[in-house]
């Protein structure tokens, strides 16, 4: 019985941890330090808008988001402001939102999201 409950706790730890890097890998873009992988997010960015896009949540101010990406060697800056943020590399789309409204369930969160997306 503990095995079972035990191995998806282990399992969740683990794509967690290796998300980033995965992110890294696929997009050739790093990811802000202390984002955490938004699974679900990703999923429905992917799914809904025919992308390959991988999100992340950090309690980081955007300004401070905007600061680690516009500094990234091979990035450009499109445009931003004190909430958002839109950068490319390449075929990459990194853009920095907070406020952000979750559009599976309208629900709006103060935290900020980044999503790292490959246009096809």
């Amino acid at each position: 019985m503990k095995r079972r409950i035990l191995a998806p706790a282990v399992l969740m730890t683990l794509v967690a941890t290796l998300a980033p890097a995965g992110a890294e890998q696929r997009f050739g873009v790093k990811v802000y330090a202390d984002a955490t992988y938004d699974g679900e997010t990703s999923q429905w960015v992917s799914n809904n808008m025919k992308v390959d896009a991988a999100c992340y949540r950090t309690a980081a101010d955007p300004i401070n988001v905007n600061m680690f990406y516009e500094k990234m060697f091979g990035v450009t800056e499109v445009r931003k402001t004190n909430h958002t943020g839109l950068f490319k590399k390449g075929d990459i789309n990194i853009t920095v939102q907070n406020p952000w409204t979750d559009v599976r369930t309208g629900q709006e969160h103060k935290d900020t999201l980044i999503s790292i997306v490959k246009t096809k």
